[in-house]
């Protein structure tokens, strides 16, 4: 008998309750179907908030959450809800860039995420970097098609006869003689990959000295080049992920 009543009081307070939300205008929400089961919790632990993207969230906010997501890949995919690629970028030359990507490569910083780029189609981010070894070179390029051989050996001698003897500085025989590109930056072809270079200058380059001026014949041509630092470590390859918008 007392167990009824105290069922009959349960019952009787949230009918009340349910009554008193109803009178308010409001109903009580019905439970989720969970396909007739209950879904236990472990011990300690709580039920996880969903994620939300606002769909008014600026590109500014968007670059922000995905710096701080500790997990941007799966971020933009379940979250965001963005297609996205990864991309292994090789850095050929610390400046001089063929294009957007081998400069981001570099110059960009880890996690940073940088754009929209081509008219706000994409951002890019940059997930992991790795380094390489880059030679520091300067060149005076003698085209042998313009020259006969003969007549490329002999310049080249004396080019490199003057800059020895202190006569002229090769920077100044770049802009007068280089028939490459390189004679508009005095002959500097800044840092170089290892690997990236023409063969035949990269071996002869393990053998020479900072400093050194001296000849390499190529299917090319003749190239004076100059050995301007010892080789350095600096970052050469890059893991960068495009977001596409």
């Amino acid at each position: 008998m007392r167990a009824a009543v105290i069922i009959f009081i349960l019952f009787t307070a949230i009918s009340a309750t349910a009554s008193a939300q109803q009178k308010g205008g409001k109903t009580l929400p019905k439970p989720a179907s969970t396909g007739g089961q209950w879904t236990p919790l472990q011990p300690g632990s709580q039920p996880a908030p969903a994620k939300t993207v606002s769909p008014k969230m600026t590109i500014g906010q968007m670059k922000t959450a995905i710096e701080q997501s500790g997990n941007s890949p799966l971020y933009v995919k379940d979250v965001l809800k963005k297609k996205f690629k990864l991309d292994t970028i090789i850095v050929r030359r610390t400046w001089g860039f063929l294009g957007l990507a081998d400069s981001l490569a570099y110059h960009g910083k880890i996690n940073k995420v940088y754009g929209p780029y081509d008219k706000g189609k994409f951002l890019v981010q940059i997930l992991a970097k790795n380094p390489n070894m880059f030679n520091h070179i300067g060149q005076i390029y003698l085209d042998t098609s313009v020259f006969a051989p003969k007549v490329a050996d002999s310049v080249a001698t004396s080019i490199i006869n003057r800059v020895k003897e202190g006569s002229a500085s090769f920077e100044d025989l770049a802009v007068t003689y280089s028939m490459g590109g390189e004679s508009a930056t005095q002959g500097d072809l800044g840092w170089i990959a290892v690997g990236a270079m023409i063969p035949e200058i990269e071996k002869e380059l393990k053998k020479r000295k900072k400093g050194e001026i001296f000849k390499v014949w190529t299917a090319a041509g003749l190239h004076i080049i100059r050995k301007t630092d010892d080789p350095e470590e600096k970052d050469g390859y890059a893991l960068m992920m495009r977001i596409f918008l």
